[in-house]
């Protein structure tokens, strides 16, 4: 394992999904509109999508705490998954990228309609753009609404970016935050792993960080 990969592992087991920690930009606020707008959808399917890291997971775990939601992961969707799924109002699919058995996607979307549930499809990339081939199946696609959570803008860089060296309590200059939201690349993973490599070097050197360090990391 590389690493990227063990940061990326470390911050995904240090998720918090408090809904006063999702901070709404112009990059999420498309998404964030339809999990607080619901029930008021003109469908009842939304597939959330965009890079990892972005927020997806925090949004629906957000949504199943205000209206009593399941989430199934995607492993656990097989023939059992219909009989948890009967008895609630709102389903999320968490993580979807690509079912090999299109036949049980398709009939959760009938389900759906059939029972007037809800549903929430998380997945990198959206639904409608995946290599299904049974012909109903994307038929049935074209009902959902799709909500794609953007790369970061300034303002998220710079909320993430606080909040991460705020809970590290790491002190930092507002003016090299600023510094590091212009330089730094436009990517959840990237800012996570940035993140991990500031307070390493915090933990590590002892002292308050600088526009050095922070040019040093940022370089690579």
């Amino acid at each position: 394992m590389n690493k990227l990969n063990q940061t990326l592992l470390k911050f995904e087991l240090e998720q918090n999904f408090a809904y006063d920690d999702f901070f709404v930009s112009k990059c999420n606020y498309f998404a964030f509109s339809f999990v607080e707008s619901w029930p008021k959808w003109e469908k009842n399917i939304l597939n959330i999508y965009g890079e990892r890291f972005c927020g997806k997971s925090h949004l629906t775990e957000i949504f199943k705490k205000n209206n009593k939601a399941l989430i199934i992961k995607k492993e656990k969707i097989n023939d059992e998954f219909f009989k948890k799924i009967r008895f609630h109002e709102n389903i999320i699919l968490d993580s979807l990228e690509y079912i090999s058995n299109e036949k049980i996607l398709y009939s959760i979307f009938n389900f759906v309609e059939q029972y007037n549930k809800y549903l929430i499809i998380n997945s990198i990339n959206p639904i409608n753009s995946m290599n299904y081939s049974l012909p109903d199946l994307k038929s049935r696609l074209k009902n959902c609404i799709f909500a794609k959570i953007d790369k970061p803008d300034d303002d998220m860089i710079f909320a993430l970016v606080l909040k991460h060296f705020s809970d590290r309590q790491i002190k930092i200059e507002k003016k090299i935050i600023e510094y590091i939201t212009r330089r730094i690349e436009r990517s959840y993973g990237k800012i996570l792993d940035f993140i991990y490599q500031v307070d390493q070097f915090s933990l590590i050197n002892k002292k308050q960080i600088d526009y050095k360090s922070i040019k040093k990391i940022l370089e690579g």
